[in-house]
């Protein structure tokens, strides 16, 4: 199973989370409510599809499997800048000191969702035979960093950001077996492995922090665009946008550095666009970030003018992901344990999950939906959860708790 399933979403860009509605950017929180729907759409197909199998493999997968699972790639690169853009805008109304408190609490927060909330929603057991680290662990770990990093100059974190970014790649040749007991140690930075295999209890961190970290960091600075007059800050994003767009296009057609995944000319032109787009993920590449944040730049730019009355639904759940988030792995589930119950009369497997090769639970023989139930049900969960987030995002904005930010 494909363990973005922690992904994708977003922690309200934290750092924007109790800010006072005249001070949010009514166009991050519609980027962010667009992509977090899409996400939903890899976690239902995670539940419902077929667990032991790649999407993006492309001796078994099909050509529209591929594609619905290369779309949601851009969710996880979004989440990682905008909560950096969103520390950036929180100076609106805290120092840096306040700002470095706000997000180490945060962070511990998200770690915290990560191995205990989350484990459940994926799982409903207790067991703790399987964990999987991934999209909240990160990010957690990547607001943590990015409260000593507003300590420094922009330039160093500029450099610092960029210098993750761009050169991680450099170090994929080396494995996290080259440095012994330390090992996991490598896993937690730059290359997915375990911290704990053992017979019993299995923790593996499929979201290394090397170069998340940097993408939050360059996602920092770019929150200081958001104080310029509209025509510089739009002027910006369009050039970064199609800027790492060319260069994701020139820097894949060279073939030699920004991924260890070389393509190739494949059996038709539509297979070779797929193994041309086909960038590794875990941890993510030079080009699969530019593959991603060129696009959702371009988008950015695109609703920096306002928002049409037809994504309003979007820009409402764009103002509470965290809530959504956490909701709709819930009701993916719960779905997942009445179709079982419905066509086999049985419930047992969606409980248990004793090995990497059973993640997030042990799946009935035949049980991967075709391809249009999955969009089917995706539609079905967006709907059913907005309500709630239409109810939720009232209260935020009726209410100042403080609990509130942490949801």
């Amino acid at each position: 199973m494909n363990d973005d399933h922690a992904a994708p979403l977003h922690a309200d860009a934290q750092a924007q989370a109790s800010t006072p509605s005249w001070l949010r950017i009514e166009s991050i929180d519609l980027l962010r409510g667009i992509i977090i729907v899409i996400m939903a759409l890899d976690h239902t197909r995670d539940f419902f599809g077929a667990l032991d199998a790649s999407p993006t493999d492309l001796a078994t997968t099909t050509a529209p499997l591929f594609l619905t699972r290369w779309i949601t790639n851009v969710c996880a690169p979004v989440f990682f800048l905008l909560t950096g853009t969103g520390a950036r805008l929180a100076l609106r109304r805290l120092s840096k000191w306040q700002l470095s408190r706000f997000l180490l609490s945060r962070g511990l927060w998200l770690i915290f969702l990560e191995i205990v909330v989350m484990r459940f929603a994926l799982q409903f057991n207790l067991d703790y035979r399987v964990t999987i680290l991934t999209v909240l662990w990160a990010l957690g770990w990547s607001m943590i960093v990015l409260g000593v990093l507003i300590h420094l100059p922009d330039r160093a974190i500029a450099a610092f950001g960029a210098v993750l970014v761009v050169g991680h790649n450099l170090l994929d040749g080396i494995p996290a077996s080259a440095f012994g007991s330390l090992a996991p140690v490598w896993s937690v930075l730059h290359a997915p492995g375990f911290l704990v295999n053992s017979s019993r209890h299995v923790v593996l961190v499929a979201y290394p922090l090397i170069p998340w970290i940097g993408v939050t960091a360059l996602g920092y600075l770019l929150g200081q665009a958001y104080r310029w007059n509209d025509a510089r800050r739009r002027t910006l994003l369009w050039r970064l946008g199609l800027g790492f767009s060319v260069g994701f296009v020139l820097l894949r057609l060279w073939n030699v550095y920004g991924d260890p995944l070389a393509w190739s000319a494949r059996e038709s032109p539509l297979w070779t666009l797929l193994s041309f787009l086909g960038t590794q993920k875990y941890p993510p590449s030079l080009l699969f970030l530019l593959m991603t944040l060129g696009p959702a730049l371009l988008l950015l730019r695109a609703l920096d003018g306002g928002t049409p009355r037809w994504l309003r639904p979007a820009l409402t759940i764009g103002k509470v992901p965290l809530f959504f988030y956490v909701l709709h792995f819930y009701l993916i589930h719960l779905l997942a344990v009445a179709a079982s119950y419905l066509r086999y009369g049985s419930v047992d497997g969606l409980f248990r999950s004793p090995d990497l090769g059973h993640f997030p639970f042990t799946a009935p023989p035949g049980w991967a939906a075709p391809l249009p139930v999955i969009y089917l049900l995706w539609v079905f969960v967006v709907i059913a959860l907005y309500p709630l987030c239409r109810w939720y995002a009232g209260v935020k904005r009726r209410r100042k708790d403080w609990w509130l930010s942490y949801l």
